[in-house]
């Protein structure tokens, strides 16, 4: 038993190289799948013995109640998932929510993370980016998430299943323009890691030549630019929000945010536009 005070540990798994591991002393392992686990114990050497208990995406809000109960009672748990850090598109924040909720302990072991690997190896900017795990698989709240990234100005990074990643790349490149630049990495850490890096419609050639293997991580290149909206444009837009039935501060509000220009600007125009209709008659 470990003299330490209770707590429960998040301990991230290799995702690949099960050197990448970073033991910590823990009286009870709770892990996703104690089958993998109880394997990367007897590799690092260490007994598993009668800790290991199964606490998955089944039955997390009933683990979390015996882990509280666990540290409340002065013992370290370790979770684990398959790989990588728990939490992180995978069970675990359900625990720490609910041991942070009783006032308890939390720790982490820092270790390998696909998300900062695949982001690193990009060559994308790191500066600023966006974690959109996997998307959902149909509907409109896939379509909205997929649309929302159109835009975006920051390195997305994102996970799919090999049985989905051509599907959803080629979903990118209708919604994103052939030309926007991504990096799919797989294998991660292991003997066969690949970083594919290239444009969305290459994306798709370079994925429909072989069969997808392995989980995939998808570095998705921010959005260019968006190029000033010329004044034929804005008075387009203004022109049509006015014959909506908007004011002329509502009209202006809203071309300011669609377009990313000015509202001094939009409102000049919107004035203007409405003056020139109401002596039109």
């Amino acid at each position: 038993m470990s003299d330490a005070t209770g707590a429960l540990v998040l301990v991230a798994t290799p995702i690949g190289n099960l050197g990448d591991l970073s033991p910590r002393a823990a009286d009870v392992v709770a892990a996703e799948d104690t089958r993998r686990t109880r394997a990367l114990l007897t590799h690092a050497g260490i007994p598993a013995g009668g800790r290991l208990r199964a606490v998955h995406a089944h039955n997390e809000r009933e683990g979390a109640v015996w882990i509280v109960d666990a540290v409340r009672a002065g013992r370290r748990v370790a979770y684990v998932t398959d790989a990588g850090m728990p939490g992180i598109s995978d069970p675990g924040s359900r625990l720490v929510r609910a041991c942070l909720d009783a006032d308890l302990a939390v720790e982490v072991v820092p270790g390998p993370s696909a998300v900062l690997t695949a982001l690193a190896l990009s060559g994308f900017p790191t500066d600023r980016f966006v974690f959109e795990g996997f998307l959902p698989r149909r509907g409109v709240a896939r379509r909205r998430r997929v649309d929302a990234l159109v835009g975006e100005t920051r390195t997305v990074v994102l996970f799919e299943a090999p049985g989905r990643v051509v599907a959803t790349v080629t979903e990118l490149r209708g919604a994103c323009g052939p030309l926007r630049e991504v990096a799919i990495a797989r294998e991660l850490t292991k003997v066969f890691e690949e970083v594919w890096r290239g444009s969305l419609d290459a994306a798709v050639a370079h994925l429909s030549e072989r069969e997808p293997r392995g989980e995939h991580v998808l570095v998705l290149a921010p959005a260019p630019p968006r190029p000033e909206a010329s004044d034929e444009e804005v008075d387009a837009h203004v022109a049509s929000a006015l014959a909506e039935g908007l004011s002329a501060r509502d009209a202006a509000a809203r071309v300011a945010r669609d377009l990313d220009v000015p509202r001094r600007r939009t409102y000049d125009a919107a004035v203007r536009l409405a003056r020139a209709r109401r002596e039109r008659g």
